[in-house]
């Protein structure tokens, strides 16, 4: 029975032979004439999908990239001790980063429509699953080029391992020069890239493909040696990378649990939230609607942190309503970078109109409660011609009424009218 399992997920069933599996790998990796055209080409086609956010584009230029090439190279060439190899693959991949680099800056930097679009952004900040995407894809991918029959597999491992979006993204970053879109960009192409490596690395090993010899056994042994000790700067970091963005997920899910169980389920609203994961300690921002939390129940709060797993955090409340609405706008900026001037001049306008609109009913409640012979009370600004040289903008309140209001209520609500508004230029006027 355990024989009969073994033969069913036997990887050497179907294997090409490995001598033309390593012929096309190495025919694969390097970038010239027509490869370097098609990369520049699908460059282009990424970078048009990211810029009109469009994932059906984006797919076609996955499809038709030729990056994977010397990514696998440089897999085969660590499983095989192939140090030629490793040297080809490297350089090949630094010539293609660079091509597709300088590609899409140009065309980000000559396209007019520069707007943050939501594809690109999903390529600026990877996580642990980008890291198990080209692990997985990177497996699926070394093990279709082993067979005799390659099969469907190819094109979806082009797709899944997502290479050209976060390379067209970091050239997006150099173009309108925000380095944050670019390193967080770049970061996760480097990630897609180490891990398709070590995917690669791990098959060629469960495969037993021979080491290369050598005719200097000495020279051998260095060669090995230098290639084990790049294998362990490899793997260990992606490792530590690894669980990096792992524990990062898990520390957001359970902030999202702790603000769900304590908060939103006891029907406050949260407007404000920001979680500073690299700080020391941790910060979680929250600012409610209506809630005011006391500095007793703000402890309280703290200490529940632990019951969720979350340590070294500080659960900060912004209760003050100038702060939080300060960060809401804060958001609302970065969400809205690029404001059209449609949109300054409406603003503009509000901003006006704001300042002859008048629409405190309070006030005029009280008017009529203080004085209740004044009828159709109306207040409004107004702006004024004074001297025929300059403009005022001045308050003014006109009541009915069927009785003759004395002169001295008129003056009473006057005053009243100016310690209210904070205005010195407020006129009263009856008719009848």
């Amino acid at each position: 029975m355990t024989n009969k399992l073994l033969e069913f997920i036997n990887l050497h069933n179907g294997e090409e032979d490995k001598r033309k599996v390593l012929e096309n790998v190495t025919s694969n990796i390097s970038f010239r004439g027509s490869n370097l055209w098609i990369l520049a080409c699908a460059i282009v086609v990424a970078s048009v999908g990211l810029n009109v956010n469009s994932t059906a584009v984006i797919i076609g230029a996955m499809l038709i990239s030729p990056l994977m090439g010397p990514i696998v190279g440089a897999g085969f060439a660590l499983g095989t001790y192939n140090y030629q190899l490793l040297k080809k693959s490297f350089k090949n991949l630094l010539i293609a980063t660079l091509v597709s680099l300088f590609v899409s800056a140009a065309y980000f930097f000559i396209s007019p429509f520069k707007e943050m679009q939501s594809e690109l952004l999903a390529r600026t900040s990877p996580n642990i699953y980008d890291v198990l995407i080209a692990f997985f894809g990177g497996l699926v991918g070394v093990i279709a080029i082993t067979r005799v029959e390659k099969g469907n597999p190819i094109p979806g491992v082009a797709i899944a391992t997502a290479l050209m979006p976060p390379l067209c993204t970091a050239g997006y970053g150099l173009a309108v020069g925000n380095y944050h879109y670019f390193f967080g960009a770049f970061y996760l192409y480097t990630i897609n890239c180490f891990f398709i490596c070590i995917a690669t690395f791990f098959i060629i090993k469960i495969l037993k493909y021979d080491p290369v010899k050598t005719v200097n056994a000495r020279h051998e042994k260095q060669i090995r040696y230098g290639i084990s000790v790049m294998i362990l700067i490899m793997i260990v970091p992606s490792s530590y990378l690894a669980y990096n963005l792992y524990y990062e997920k898990k520390y957001s899910l359970d902030v999202e649990q702790f603000i769900a169980n304590e908060f939103l389920s006891k029907g406050y609203t949260v407007i404000h939230k920001e979680t500073v994961f690299n700080a020391k300690p941790k910060k979680i921002e929250l600012g409610f609607l209506t809630k005011k939390f006391n500095d007793d129940e703000i402890a309280e709060l703290n200490n529940k942190l632990h019951e969720y797993g979350i340590l070294n955090t500080e659960l900060i409340i912004k209760q003050d309503v100038i702060d939080i609405k300060r960060e809401i706008l804060k958001e609302i900026g970065k969400q809205n970078k690029n404001l059209s001037e449609k949109d300054l001049m409406i603003n503009k306008l509000n901003q006006e109109l704001a300042e002859y609109k008048f629409d405190n009913l309070n006030i005029i409640n009280e008017i009529q409660i203080l004085f209740p012979d004044m009828k159709e009370v109306s207040i409004g600004k107004h702006m004024i011609n004074k001297d025929n040289d300059s403009l005022i903008t001045q308050t003014i309140l006109v009541y009915k009424s069927n009785k003759k209001t004395a002169r001295a209520d008129e003056l009473k609500l006057k005053l009243w009218l100016q310690e209210k508004l904070g205005n010195e230029s407020v006129e009263i006027i009856r008719y009848n």
